[in-house]
């Protein structure tokens, strides 16, 4: 039995539930809509290279969710079902992120038969060590594309000055050292340990019956579910980067820089959501279009329409970045860190303040209208102990002084790295 959830203020209700083989479900109703969208999340992905399961301590290959996230697509006799949802209709897409792996798809017809094969397929691994040897020429054709890619380079360049053993320093996709020495027997050993029920959160968006949904599920997947692994840490992280900056030259039409800071460690719950939109106010506050820092490295020429800020909270870690292209990365970085100490030290002004919460707020709303961003952030919530549907309330309890707070404790020149993209020199 699933249990119902009204968000009056929101205009949106939903349905969850945990099934006896421990799969976690949640159905958000959309009456009226002819497009439906069914998202499995499971929890497992880049930064699961070392876990314990049974007394045995796992050590496998960087790359080798994501390398997996591809096999699982492979039917009896070769067919893809990646392929076979698009031939019905559907909008059919998978991705493995640093803490989850995730399938999903969208149709306007059939949908209970594409939920069936979405379950189906993903129950048992069928790949064969043949298969297994004939994707790794695709997959290591991935690594290359990223590695010609500035903003990708620029990014792991940022994480791996950030932190000095998270394996968040290393692409999901893995190196093509990695990639060879992965076999159909460690996929098989990882989809056994993690794709199992109790691992997994299914989400569900659309003009759909909850109590049929929640039925389907509990038949199409194992009756009986082991317990996750413990993913095993490579270690403690320093408390200040251990470089402050990396550079690297590639063909790119202007420099670009992206700096960052790491901020707290072991975000979950309602927690990690109020100190996420702590931070999200903070940058927008600094950084954002109409903030009076941003026009004036604008109107100075040292940054750009590329120019923008993040916030990240994943696999027991939070970082913020900001970045873009321009003369002078030095400069711009020493700017932010200077505006940061200044509005620090004099607080947000209270207009100001009110109007980046109403802009949030409304961000949060316009959210609601995306199925996609609705089933991802659902299955994360799942995961890290929150009701996605309770962020609005949350936002109500952010102040301006936790803002303050937040600039004073992480903007420092001492917790700041860099990492930057020089033009090739011809």
């Amino acid at each position: 039995m699933l249990k119902k959830h009204e968000y009056p203020r929101l205009g949106e209700q939903c349905f969850t539930g945990t099934l006896e083989n421990g799969l976690r479900l949640t159905v958000v109703p959309k009456l009226g809509f002819k497009k439906s969208m069914a998202f499995l999340a499971v929890r497992y992905g880049g930064v699961d290279r070392i876990y314990r399961q049974d007394g045995d301590l796992i050590e496998t290959p960087a790359g080798a969710a994501h390398f997996l996230e591809h096999k699982v697509f492979e039917m009896d006799g070769g067919e893809d079902a990646l392929s076979v949802l698009s031939q019905r209709g559907a909008n059919a897409n998978a991705f493995t992120a640093p803490d989850m792996t995730a399938f999903h798809f969208d149709c306007t017809d059939g949908f209970e038969d594409n939920l069936r094969l979405l379950l189906s397929f993903l129950s048992s691994p069928r790949f064969t060590e043949e298969s297994v040897e004939r994707e790794k020429p695709i997959i290591l054709q991935e690594i290359r594309m990223m590695e010609d890619d500035p903003d990708d380079l620029m990014y792991y360049g940022l994480m791996n000055v950030l932190y000095s053993r998270s394996f968040l320093r290393e692409s999901v996709a893995g190196t093509a050292e990695s990639v060879a020495g992965i076999t159909a027997g460690v996929l098989r050993r990882c989809h056994r340990d993690f794709y199992v029920p109790a691992n997994m959160s299914l989400v569900v968006v659309g003009d759909q019956e909850p109590e049929r949904i929640a039925q389907l599920a509990a038949s199409l997947t194992p009756a009986l579910s082991p317990r996750r692994p413990e993913t095993v840490s490579p270690g403690p992280e320093k408390p200040l980067p251990a470089v402050m900056r990396t550079e690297r030259a590639m063909d790119v039409g202007a420099p670009m820089f992206l700096a960052g800071v790491r901020t707290r460690e072991g975000l979950v719950g309602r927690d990690s959501v109020r100190f996420e939109l702590t931070a999200s106010l903070a940058l927008s506050s600094l950084l954002g279009a109409a903030s009076p820092l941003y026009r004036r490295l604008y109107d100075e020429g040292l940054i750009n329409e590329t120019f923008g800020y993040d916030f990240e909270n994943v696999a027991g870690f939070s970082h913020l970045s900001f970045g873009g292209e321009t003369r002078d990365p030095g400069l711009v970085c020493l700017r932010v860190l200077e505006e940061a100490s200044a509005l620090a030290a004099r607080g947000v002004d209270p207009d100001y303040f009110a109007r980046r919460k109403r802009s949030v707020y409304g961000g949060a709303v316009r959210a609601l209208n995306s199925f996609e961003s609705i089933c991802y952030n659902t299955a994360a919530g799942n995961f890290a102990g929150y009701d996605y549907f309770d962020v609005p309330s949350i936002l109500d309890g952010v102040t301006a002084e936790d803002v303050r707070g937040f600039l004073a404790e992480y903007l420092t020149a001492e917790k700041c790295a860099i990492s930057v993209i020089n033009r090739k020199e011809r």
